[in-house]
């Protein structure tokens, strides 16, 4: 075969071909070592110390992977699904309509945890009602660091994971089973995470500060030879590390210990994060030599970076073996990759060393996620770079990519009362070539709104758009957006959203159309405001799901949730993480009405809709709307349609998306992102003359497509419908 020739994926497997009636494979099976997570010390917690290390070695993750990997090789059961290509269509086809949790968030029913609240048969049923087909849990798993016999609390909303086992705050093992079970009884399935890039300041860091085996392999850390400790800042009385300045950091680099300056610094913090570096103060190790260690974190300090290509594969395995427990153990049917696209670094000869982007992060996405389909489920990659990328490490990686694209864009739209730039973004993707139904289109989650615009500010900076009748260079177009999104949603405009350093805002989808219907006081609002922020959060969600890929949303949605006040969460935004306002704490079921914090002690957030057995008994209210807007979803198939065309449009406030349906149907939906009244033309080379456009809401007859491909309608403010041609 000739080596340039891509190879295509097989239309069919080969169980499906020769064995139609067979029933489906058995999944693969493990279980991870149980023991107690709360030592009993009765000595110094120092490497010379055999207890002390032994009992660090007995929390880690390497560890478990090690015993997971024991019970998977030489099975069968491991060489029963094809694995080589992505395919998310099939993902989309298992799980449409996803629910997106934070565990600290939720407020459980009394006496429950989140696990357990989370696999409630009635919220199940209430699931089913409106159309989720999935839950992604979020971060479940024990987080945070050891600090010699101590847990400490988790610096990035569980993110900085330290062990496989369920966190007890959580619940346990055998609840997150159980809540795999009852997803399955409504043919659901559930969703956890793995973090590919970091880990926390767990057992594994302290044992390769320690030199222990090949633990210093899971990460990138550099011994500093003690002549060059000069060159390291001092770590100040408490503290287990310091992040080093711009000129500690090029010193490094020259002296050759370290890549250096990276493509940029997420998370920067005057004082507290001015480079992606940080160092040790004097550890003593297994063999009794005092080192200093400086280690990579692209985000926070407590979160050092995995080495994805260090000789021992130690990294690899801790990563591979937290995605079979997941899969094998836990019963999860699908696994997220968060910050999955900073997995290779490397040094240049001028500028900033390459680490977005890199061909690593390519490979290790293409391993990772080959595994999870080996095990029978599927992975989606949060990936927040350019379309270049995403379409790069989705050609063997990931089966789905979170739509980072078009969300910014979308809320530009309503923000503006303008679609050209969410226009613009939809059609460079599939001029990229990634397929829309490739991604999964949602709204609010645990994060800021995202306004980086990585592909105008990165690769595409100096190429030039046609922006506002005019060619417009792409770092100029990025910063005049993100100009728009901070002067209307922040500020004097709307003081209760927040930036978040440089990546965006801190607000929720609630808090976004309020600011653009120049709500200031949302204590003032009234019944009529509170209806056109409902009617403008249904035009959203009709915009994420009445096009392909996966349709996603929140308990934050879902009830409405408003940002909460900055001053209840003060020690939690103190060092810039301005991301805790739109977490606000929620009840979806109404079980614990006088709770006024989660379990985890995050302030309630005030809803605008209510409970979900309110909602549903209104046969007004967002969620019935919001249901039906998936139904029609699910009967047309329009989640694994083709899009074929994003036209031009009469007004400024129009969108239209046209899909090709799997019969061959063409389908249209239209949206109107301004606060007025739009009589607008229709048209696209794919509507057909002749033709009539059907509203599958009522199914009434719209109008009668002409000879110029294009048809006539009316839409009121914020409105969205959807079109079939027949």
């Amino acid at each position: 075969m000739d080596p340039e020739v891509q190879h295509e994926p097989s239309e069919i497997t080969y169980d499906e071909k020769f064995y139609p009636a067979r029933p489906k494979p058995l999944r693969p099976s493990v279980r991870r070592a149980n023991r107690s997570n709360s030592p009993t010390p009765n000595s110094e917690p120092v490497a010379s110390n055999p207890e002390y290390v032994d009992w660090l070695t007995e929390q880690s993750m390497l560890r478990d992977a090690k015993l997971i990997a024991e019970q998977l090789s030489g099975k069968g059961s491991m060489w029963q699904n094809p694995y080589a290509d992505p395919d998310p269509r099939a993902a989309v086809e298992r799980a449409p309509v996803w629910f997106t949790a934070y565990p600290i968030s939720v407020i459980n029913a009394p006496q429950t945890s989140f696990l357990s609240t989370l696999g409630d048969e009635k919220l199940w049923q209430a699931f089913s009602e409106i159309g989720v087909t999935a839950v992604h849990t979020g971060p479940v798993k024990v987080a945070g660091g050891i600090h010699g016999w101590r847990p400490t609390p988790s610096v990035d909303g569980h993110f900085d994971r330290i062990g496989m086992q369920i966190d007890p705050a959580f619940g346990s093992e055998e609840e997150f089973r159980r809540l795999c079970v009852v997803a399955s009884a409504y043919d659901g399935i559930v969703i956890d995470d793995i973090v590919p890039g970091h880990t926390g300041k767990g057992a594994d860091f302290r044992l390769a500060e320690m030199a222990v085996a090949d633990y210093p392999g899971i990460y990138h850390m550099v011994e500093i030879e003690p002549q060059d400790w000069h060159l390291l800042p001092r770590v100040r009385a408490g503290a287990d590390s310091q992040n080093i300045d711009a000129e500690a950091e090029a010193n490094l680099a020259r002296a050759g210990y370290i890549i250096g300056q990276l493509q940029r610094v997420i998370f920067y913090e005057l004082g507290v994060k001015e480079t992606n570096w940080s160092a040790t103060p004097p550890v003593v190790g297994i063999d009794g030599v005092e080192r200093r260690w400086v280690y990579l974190h692209y985000f926070k300090a407590g979160q050092p970076s995995i080495n994805w290509l260090d000789p021992s594969f130690a990294g690899m395995r801790l990563v591979i073996g937290d995605a079979c427990h997941s899969i094998a153990d836990l019963g999860a049917g699908a696994l997220r990759l968060d910050a999955n696209g900073f997995l290779g670094v490397e040094r240049r000869a001028e500028g900033p060393g390459w680490s977005e982007g890199h061909p690593l992060s390519e490979a290790a996405n293409h391993l990772i996620a080959s595994v999870v389909r080996k095990m029978g489920g599927f992975t989606f990659q949060e990936l927040n770079l350019t379309i270049d990328d995403i379409k790069a490490m989705g050609t063997n990686g990931a089966d789905l990519s979170y739509d980072f694209i078009n969300r910014p864009a979308y809320q530009h739209a309503l923000v503006m009362g303008n679609t050209e730039f969410l226009r613009l973004t939809m059609t460079l993707a599939r001029d990229h070539g990634v397929d829309t139904a490739s991604l999964v289109h949602a709204l609010q989650n645990h994060d800021e709104m995202t306004f980086e615009l990585i592909h105008f500010a990165t690769l595409h900076a100096e190429d030039e758009f046609s922006y506002g009748g005019e060619a417009v260079k792409g770092s100029d177009l990025g910063d005049r957006i993100r100009g728009e999104l901070t002067d209307r949603l922040t500020g004097r405009w709307a003081p209760y959203n927040r930036l978040f350093t440089t990546n965006g805002i801190a607000c929720t989808t609630a808090s976004v159309i309020t600011a653009s219907l120049g709500i200031r006081d949302l204590d003032r609002m009234d019944e009529a405001d509170i209806e056109t922020v409902k009617r403008a959060h249904l035009l959203l969600a009709m915009f994420n799901a009445l096009q392909p890929g996966v349709f996603a949303l929140s308990g934050w949605d879902l009830l409405g949730i408003l940002p909460i006040d900055a001053a209840e969460v003060d020690d939690l935004i103190r060092e810039g993480d301005t991301r805790w306002i739109n977490r606000g704490a929620h009840d979806l079921m109404g079980y614990f009405p006088e709770a006024v914090r989660s379990e985890s002690g995050i302030p309630r957030g005030r809803s605008l809709y209510g409970s979900l057995p309110e909602q549903l008994a209104d046969p007004q209210s967002f969620a019935r709307q919001l249901a039906r807007i998936i139904e029609l979803r699910k009967r047309f198939g329009i989640a694994t349609a083709q899009q074929i065309d994003i036209p031009t449009v009469s007004h400024k406030g129009l969108l239209v998306m046209v899909h090709e349906l799997s019969q061959g149907t063409i389908q249209a939906t239209v949206l109107n992102f301004s606060s007025e009244e739009i009589s607008a033309t229709i048209q696209s080379k794919h509507l057909v003359p002749g033709t009539c456009a059907i509203d599958v809401f009522d199914d009434n007859e719209i109008a009668t497509v002409d000879e110029l491909n294009s048809f006539p309608m009316t839409l009121r403010p914020y409105e969205g419908v959807a079109v079939v041609l027949r």
